[in-house]
């Protein structure tokens, strides 16, 4: 089974397997299914053609993948043009969203750089 080009885990129940889809969540998969009438359970490859159709009906409906890529690209340049604080942290390559930065904020800062006591630049001259 394909949606957007994107082939769906056959093993995996439909609801886990929409997952791989990007921008469609535990919850998003759930109401994609209750919409299209598709029991939650079933796993991809016991889809018939006629329920593949309906899910896929409702999820063009949805911005997903590369549009929903560009849009959030698209918010976060707009913030670094308008220079909001929001904006400046990205720029920054700060956490955005009020998160402390003395200790933590690995993730967004990069792996620990160590400074040195500067022993060995004195050593050699």
């Amino acid at each position: 089974m394909r949606i957007l080009g994107i082939t769906i885990p056959e093993e995996k129940r439909l609801e886990i397997g929409l997952l791989v889809l990007f921008g469609i969540g535990r919850s998003r998969a759930r109401t994609i299914l209750e919409k299209a009438g598709v029991p939650l359970g079933i796993k991809s490859k016991d889809v018939s053609i006629e329920q593949e159709n309906k899910i896929r009906s409702v999820i063009e409906g949805m911005t997903l993948e590369g549009d929903l890529k560009r849009e959030i690209t698209g918010n976060i340049k707009r913030l670094k043009d308008i220079k909001t604080y929001r904006g400046m942290r990205h720029l920054r390559n700060l956490p955005v969203r009020g998160q402390r930065t003395k200790t933590n904020a690995r993730t967004k800062r990069g792996a620990r750089k160590t400074m040195g006591t500067g022993r060995k630049i004195a050593e050699k001259k």
